[in-house]
């Protein structure tokens, strides 16, 4: 079995659908994660890509934020964990 990266904990399939689609499509999104020190952040911006490295998820906003999906707490104000 193949350890996780630091506890990464696999998101829904049907989210990660979900922020593909945004990200084809282009949609701005409002995204709630957990930072580093574990305090909430709310962002907007378009998702550019959304991909795999060092055995755990993330995806990429215009400008560079990076966000380890398992850390996403919100989706356009929706609860997604």
């Amino acid at each position: 079995m193949v350890k996780e990266a630091d506890g990464y904990q696999p998101i829904d399939c049907a989210l990660h659908d979900e922020l593909l689609a945004r990200a084809t499509l282009r949609r701005p999104v409002e995204l709630s994660y957990l930072d580093e020190a574990n305090e909430e952040r709310t962002v907007r911006g378009r998702i550019v890509d959304v991909f795999a490295r060092d055995r755990a998820e993330y995806l990429r906003l215009e400008g560079g934020l990076e966000v380890r999906l398992d850390k996403l707490t919100r989706l356009d104000g929706e609860k997604v964990r």
